[in-house]
């Protein structure tokens, strides 16, 4: 059976998008891994999309920590931008109002997401000295300049622009619209700094004004990770421009690689459309969660690929619900035989190959995550383990010792993907005991419809009942808003 710990991260690949081949992360040596994931701009509410990026490391981030690796997550948010001092306006509220009713749903929502907490979650508002002094370097450098709306780079003095992406230079500018400023030397050139002397902005060595859009994850990066961080992720629409200007300035500066694996999540279709404002079809976190629940939500995120677009249809969430209500049930099948004490260990024939399934199917899930995070065959390796316990539960097969077994490798399983049963009260546990027992005394007196009665009462708080042969296990279920749809 497979436990926590295992190969380190040498036995990890992860496909990295700037040299099209798989790497190990293991960069700083093998006890260490640091990740930066780019994070949401708080303007509004945090989407689908946002969802399985993030629920993405947080599971290669799990399975890492599983591996005996230490990760350092740094996630930032982006709390000065056009559309949030648009929005702002609109609102007639301070842009640092906005972001932090953005920021503080955010933790909610994705706490009830169960993804782990970021070991950082620097905001650019908190370091434009940081943000300043990188800029002064690029243009004491010859890499940037000072123009008449703000201070730009130089990308013609980065030979390897379009290195990420793959786009040529020539094509891009044959491409670009023509700016506003015209003191710009190039189309290609991105903003670094922009000159606003309104609110919210600040005071620098060029003039007033507030950061550009990618200067901040270069700046905060280094502060937290070094010139060179181990593995650089967010979806795949940061890929251009966001990510290739990100190296361009990082890597002009510090005259290093950037980032040694390049890590990218595909996006989250609508009826096989992209999801835009536009369309009307965003799909917020909390309307999701309100629907589906976290557990649906992470499986349906992990159903496919990370680096392959998946759709957020019906169809696709009822199938996550199905294997979600199966590893839920065989939780609680699993919960029951192990602390069955009238059962004893080869009481029941039970099945002579099931322990060597349960290792082979806990060889399989970490194989599948170290091969470039597969979650797909992962979950396949839980459904497994639940197919297992499902048929020897219905042959009333189930040992204490096979159930304890699996019990452990499930939740281990589990923990890793970021899935979790919800905690019950020991008290609430008694009760529903006391309730089936009592419910099973009126079926042996032969008084069906009051057993009948007694069974609905516990389904309405969503607690299910199987019976097995002479005995009857439950199963609490969790509560989603899908419920009332299926």
């Amino acid at each position: 059976m497979a436990t926590d710990g295992g190969s380190g991260a040498g036995g990890i690949a992860i496909h990295d998008t700037l040299s099209g081949r798989r790497s190990s992360p293991a960069g700083r040596g093998a006890g260490a891994v640091s990740i930066y994931l780019c994070g949401v701009t708080v303007y509004d509410d945090a989407h689908i999309g946002h969802a399985r990026t993030i629920i993405t490391f947080d599971v290669l981030r799990r399975h890492l920590e599983g591996r005996g690796i230490r990760a350092t997550m740094v996630q930032n948010f982006t709390d000065v931008d056009d559309k949030i001092i648009a929005r702002a306006r609109d609102e007639g509220v301070q842009a640092s109002e906005l972001g932090e009713r953005y920021i503080k749903r955010y933790h909610e929502e994705f706490e009830r997401l169960n993804v782990l907490r970021a070991d950082s979650y620097p905001r650019a508002t908190e370091h434009i000295p940081d943000i300043i002094k990188f800029i002064a370097d690029l243009i004491e450098g010859g890499a940037a300049y000072v123009a008449k709306n703000g201070v730009y780079f130089a990308v013609s003095e980065f030979a390897q622009y379009g290195k990420l992406s793959g786009k040529k230079t020539d094509q891009l500018r044959s491409g670009a619209r023509i700016e506003v400023d015209e003191a710009k030397r190039d189309p290609l050139d991105f903003a670094l700094w922009k000159f606003d002397s309104g609110h919210p902005s600040w005071d620098s060595p060029w003039g007033a004004g507030r950061p550009g859009w990618h200067i901040e994850c270069s700046a905060m990066s280094t502060k937290y990770l070094g010139d060179c961080i181990d593995i650089h992720g967010g979806g795949r629409d940061l890929i251009f421009p966001h990510h290739e200007n990100e190296i361009a300035q990082s890597e002009t500066r510090t005259g290093r690689m950037f980032a040694r694996i390049w890590m990218h999540v595909g996006m989250v279709t609508i009826g096989g459309e992209k999801m835009s404002k536009s369309l009307g079809n965003i799909r917020s976190v909390g309307r999701a969660l309100e629907d589906w629940g976290p557990n649906v939500i992470r499986l349906f995120c992990l159903s496919g690929h990370y680096s392959k677009p998946v759709d957020y249809s019906d169809e696709n969430l009822r199938e996550s619900l199905a294997r979600w209500r199966q590893i839920e049930a065989c939780h609680y099948e699993l919960m029951h035989a192990a602390g069955d004490a009238d059962v004893k260990d080869g009481d029941s024939p039970g099945d002579a190959g099931a322990a060597g399934r349960l290792a082979d199917a806990g060889g399989m899930f970490d194989a599948a995550l170290d091969d470039d995070l597969n979650t797909h065959l992962a979950v396949s390796a839980v459904m497994g383990v639940v197919s297992d316990a499902n048929a020897l539960a219905a042959d009333c097969a189930l040992e204490p010792g096979w159930a304890t077994d699996a019990g452990a490798e499930l939740s281990r399983m589990t923990r890793i993907l970021g899935l979790k049963v919800p905690d019950m009260d020991p008290a609430e546990a008694a009760a529903i005991d006391s309730e089936v027992e009592a419910r099973n005394d009126l079926r042996r007196q032969g008084r069906y419809e009051e057993a009948d009665a007694a069974r609905d009462r516990l389904r309405a708080r969503h607690v299910e009942l199987f019976d097995r042969g002479d005995k009857t296990v439950w199963v609490k279920r969790e509560k989603m808003g899908a419920d009332t749809r299926s």
